[in-house]
């Protein structure tokens, strides 16, 4: 991956795709990491987690290395990117964390943030693809806003399709889907609120 130019459209538009991240063999080795059990995804944090599924219906797993090899190398990856989002951007950046996520057939995630400014410390979002061959009308696009919450772009969520953005910037939802959809979402943070933030230009 080109790092240079992954690092320079974050900093100036605040998102890209990147295609082919992994190749399909290697989604394929990745999704064969994917656990036996789930559990309801909520929102909010902490004391404030709670579930609502009239904002989000997907089921999450939390990734750690022992749910495989594919896991372990899917971390050093995104260990390599938040190296160089520090060395080029100067985000801060901590550490991160990420989980498997499954949609069932009809499953969504409405219009949300996944940082507020001065609130969070996500500072730069990530999600990863594992749907090897999917085709238009299985559904499950992500949906992106910009700042001012206008459309910008949907996204197929192709197998290994990376998408990145600063989580604070774009509200975004997952639109309904018609078969099962894996994704791996994932969060860089900071060490506490108001460091490493990027402005993009607007």
């Amino acid at each position: 991956m080109d790092y240079q130019a992954v690092m320079d459209a974050i900093y100036t538009r605040g998102w890209v795709i990147v295609d082919d991240f992994l190749t399909a063999t290697e989604v394929d080795a990745l999704k064969g990491c994917l656990p036996t059990e789930w559990q309801p995804a909520g929102i909010g944090r902490e004391t404030l987690h709670q579930g609502n599924a009239d904002i989000r219906r997907d089921q999450i797993h939390w990734l750690e290395p022992e749910l495989g090899a594919p896991v372990v190398d899917y971390l050093a990856r995104m260990e390599l990117l938040r190296l160089a989002a520090n060395r080029m951007l100067m985000l801060g950046l901590f550490d991160y964390e990420a989980h498997f996520a499954r949609y069932r057939s009809g499953d969504f995630y409405a219009t949300h943030r996944d940082a507020f400014a001065g609130r969070s410390n996500r500072r730069f979002t990530s999600v990863f693809y594992l749907n090897n061959d999917w085709q238009p009308e299985a559904g499950g696009v992500l949906r992106v806003y910009d700042n001012d919450e206008q459309f910008l772009m949907d996204v197929s969520p192709k197998g290994g399709r990376l998408v990145l953005f600063l989580s604070e910037e774009f509200p975004h939802e997952v639109l309904p889907a018609n078969q099962l959809r894996y994704s791996i979402a994932g969060w860089f943070r900071v060490n506490g609120n108001g460091v490493g933030r990027v402005d993009p230009p607007r």
